[in-house]
């Protein structure tokens, strides 16, 4: 129990630690290192608690792919972040209203574990626990068996999401030639090909 309490400390004081300076980091490319080790760190937690799917889930989708696509993204483009900061007072009472609300819902799951500490058990198993089964095996029974439906549509509006993200980012640059297939198709033979008949001794003008 010692090593897990120990374990316990590092990751959660590295993972806090790691939250912090993402806000409070000047770079916007050492804030999504830190991002990253945040996440690290917290899939230890999960690992600690025995929810190992869900370590794997950080690391393989949110480092690996979330994390780093932002990083390259930010690395890539000339991003102007003292522009983007101009509207910040604008938004800053509805960014309040959605932190207070946030804090009110963890005061409240932090006091009602303090009052009643057995309030966890009075949520019943969706499966029986067993020692034959893992964490990530009754998590799949469950996803694939009962809530199909809503993983189904779930998987559908991120699929709606991601093709909206790509339509309102995409922009065409007003001077990068690009392929039109029906002006090809239609195009005749008069409009495609120009004959000039050249005398012998003399060269086309320009």
């Amino acid at each position: 129990m010692i090593i897990h309490a120990i374990f316990f400390w590092l990751f959660a004081t590295v993972c806090v630690g790691s939250a912090v300076m993402v806000i409070a980091s000047r770079n916007p490319v050492h804030s999504v290192l830190f991002l990253i080790l945040a996440f690290i760190n917290a899939a230890g937690l999960f690992v600690l608690i025995g929810a190992e799917f869900l370590a794997w889930i950080l690391v393989i989708v949110y480092v690996g792919a979330v994390a780093v696509l932002f990083l390259f993204v930010v690395m890539m483009l000339d991003v102007d972040f003292a522009q983007l900061r101009q509207g910040f007072l604008n938004y800053l009472p509805v960014g309040v209203i959605i932190g207070g609300i946030l804090l009110a819902e963890l005061l409240t799951v932090l006091f009602g574990w303090a009052i009643s500490p057995e309030i966890g058990k009075v949520i019943t198993a969706p499966i029986p626990p067993s020692s034959e089964i893992s964490n990530t095996q009754a998590l799949g029974l469950v996803l694939y068996t009962r809530y199909i439906y809503f993983f189904q549509a779930a998987g559908v509006i991120l699929l709606v999401a991601m093709i909206g993200a790509i339509v309102l980012t995409l922009h065409h640059k007003p001077n990068v030639k690009r392929q039109n297939i029906s002006e090809q198709i239609a195009r005749t033979k008069s409009s495609a090909i120009e004959i000039v008949q050249v005398k012998s001794g003399q060269g086309l003008s320009s």
